[in-house]
């Protein structure tokens, strides 16, 4: 949806710049088919600009949640330990959530519109094609034939007589007809209707009707920008100037072609988008050039009133982004060192834009507020581990999730004077399996996970929130609990343990209860990233139970695979010590 919404807004300036590059342009563009070239090549782009925007701005991030460190609300999400850093990162704050999905709503909606119109355009062009017609008289289906040697149309073309149309046009692409009004043969004389014949075959010579559906379907995706339809129109007029060109220099009578067009100008009927007429355009301003004065060409907005509009959705545009870019911030801050001995801390998000945060160091405020593991961060000195923090806030609206850890980026960069930045570096992972036995996944049970996750008790850890996994220590080493785990949270939560990112390669949909228990080792750097643990209430006898890998593959029937993949890490720039309140 944000991915989407935002290609739609940016479209509004990038529309614009484009049809001012056209506009600056066109006005050193001589002859009809060149600026013909130039139109074309201005709506393509129009059109590339919006799948350049989407695929720049790559995959919506997940909605940030808390490590495995705290108390924290279930997420389903995610599909790796990492979520890569895009321009939705920076544009993507509060005021999106209220906007985007209105535009995305209001663009579906004439989207459908639009396409209903051109899907009847077809329709209709299909039924002219089929109803009411009759084939032409030999002598001048002949006549046709004829032309098409000197146009230049290799693919056989039929002339049919229609009872539906009231000017020549040609109907369909890979096997066209022209479509002629009952009583033009007999009541035009036969060079002016030669001469409108040649205008109907330069249309199928060029490819006219193809390039008119792709530019209808142009229209209908991106109806909102008027720009798109003054180009447009200027395609439309172009290529009837260009038609008008190759009859007059096959004919080599402008009076007599001038003459036929002045005949349909009494006639016109309503524009028809999916047949190829000879009457379209301005039939007045045609005439005019061809007879050498100066008329309008088009009957499409003109280039100010256009242009204006385009500043004024530029302007709008621009807004919007503006406003989005503010980080929100809360209303109310706390943030004071906490000096005591005690090492268990607490991390926990409440309605109303609350967050209570007893002795936790900044480490676990950064994995929390930008989405990423203990192993993902680089840089920084030691007492982001070692100083613990109280943090209380509030903020007068009801935030969500996402929109409560934008907040938090904002506490931390002004408070902590935090400067980060993210890459990509070539790193081991792991890959998670089915062992070769298959997998051994415990099927939920009720009263597994809480429901309703309440606030935490001293000296208890309470019961996991369903779809999370809790760490702590047990009485023969490290337990990971949960209920109704999905494994793509497992993989999230057991790379915190292994610290590596862990790659889900299972295809497992089903969610399940989590007891594993296992004894710390090599493989299990996360838990000792430098963070201290909430709960110490024993210590774990080493080597009394199984490794990580060895719980993971009798437990639970998975595998953990170490390979080479890519691992986005958070660089810090600069971090200070926050001053008191």
């Amino acid at each position: 949806m944000e991915r989407l919404g935002w290609t739609l807004v940016h479209f509004l300036w990038q529309g614009a710049l484009i049809a001012a590059a056209y506009a600056a342009t066109r006005r050193w563009m001589a002859g009809p088919n060149t600026r013909y070239i130039l139109a074309c090549a201005a709506l393509a782009a129009m059109m590339a600009a919006p799948l350049v925007t989407r695929s720049w701005m790559g995959p919506s991030d997940a909605v940030p949640v808390s490590t495995h460190l705290m108390d924290r609300v279930p997420s389903t999400a995610y599909t790796s330990a990492a979520a890569p850093v895009t321009l939705l990162e920076t544009a993507s704050r509060v005021q999106s959530a209220q906007f985007l999905p209105w535009i995305v709503a209001i663009w579906l909606v004439g989207l459908i519109a639009f396409w209903m119109r051109l899907i009847a355009g077809w329709i209709v062009a299909a039924r002219i094609r089929s109803t009411q017609i009759r084939p032409a008289p030999p002598e001048w289906q002949q006549t046709l034939n004829r032309l098409q040697a000197r146009v230049g149309v290799s693919r056989p073309v039929r002339l049919l007589i229609s009872a539906l149309v009231q000017t020549p046009a040609v109907v369909g692409w890979l096997k066209p007809v022209v479509l002629v009004p009952i009583g033009a043969l007999a009541g035009l004389p036969s060079d002016q209707i030669e001469a409108l014949l040649i205008h109907e075959l330069a249309h199928i010579r060029r490819h006219d009707y193809l390039v008119n559906i792709l530019q209808s379907m142009a229209e209908a995706l991106l109806f909102y920008h008027p720009a798109v339809w003054w180009v447009s129109g200027h395609i439309r007029a172009e290529r009837e100037m260009c038609c008008d060109d190759v009859a007059v220099s096959l004919t080599g009578d402008v009076f007599t072609y001038a003459s036929a067009l002045a005949q349909l100008e009494a006639s016109r009927p309503g524009h028809l988008h999916a047949a190829i007429a000879a009457n379209g355009g301005s039939l007045a301003g045609r005439i005019g050039r061809l007879l050498g004065q100066s008329r309008p060409v088009s009957r499409t907005p003109s280039g100010p009133a256009v242009l204006v509009t385009a500043i004024l959705l530029m302007v709008a545009a621009y807004i919007m982004f503006a406003q989005s870019t503010d980080s929100p911030r809360f209303d109310v801050a706390s943030v004071k060192r906490n000096t005591s001995a005690v090492p268990s801390y607490f991390f926990r998000s409440l309605p109303g834009g609350r967050l209570t945060t007893t002795n936790a160091p900044l480490r676990l405020l950064i994995q929390n507020a930008y989405n990423v593991q203990s192993f993902q961060i680089s840089g920084g000195e030691g007492w982001i581990d070692s100083d613990g923090y109280d943090i209380e806030t509030k903020a007068d609206s009801n935030p969500s999730q996402r929109q409560l850890w934008l907040m938090l980026q904002s506490l931390l960069e002004g408070r902590f004077k935090l400067r980060i930045h993210r890459e990509t570096r070539e790193g081991p992972v792991y890959a998670l399996t089915a062992a070769k036995g298959g997998l051994k996944l415990p099927q939920s049970k009720d009263g597994a996970c809480d429901t309703a996750p309440s606030p935490p008790t001293r000296g208890q850890p309470p019961i996991p929130p369903c779809g999370s996994v809790r760490t702590m220590l047990g009485a023969s080493g490290k337990i990971m609990e949960g209920g109704e785990v999905p494994m793509a949270e497992f993989a999230r939560i057991l790379s915190t343990v292994v610290g590596r990112t862990v790659i889900d390669k299972t295809n497992a949909t089903e969610k399940f209860d989590v007891h594993l228990e296992f004894t710390p080792g090599e493989t299990t750097e996360g838990l000792d990233s430098g963070v201290r643990p909430r709960h110490s209430v024993q210590t774990a006898d080493a080597g009394a139970g199984p490794s990580i890998a060895a719980a993971l593959q009798e437990q639970l029937g998975l595998k953990l695979e170490s390979t080479k993949g890519p691992v986005e890490v958070l660089v810090i720039d600069h971090v200070e010590r926050p001053a008191e309140n």
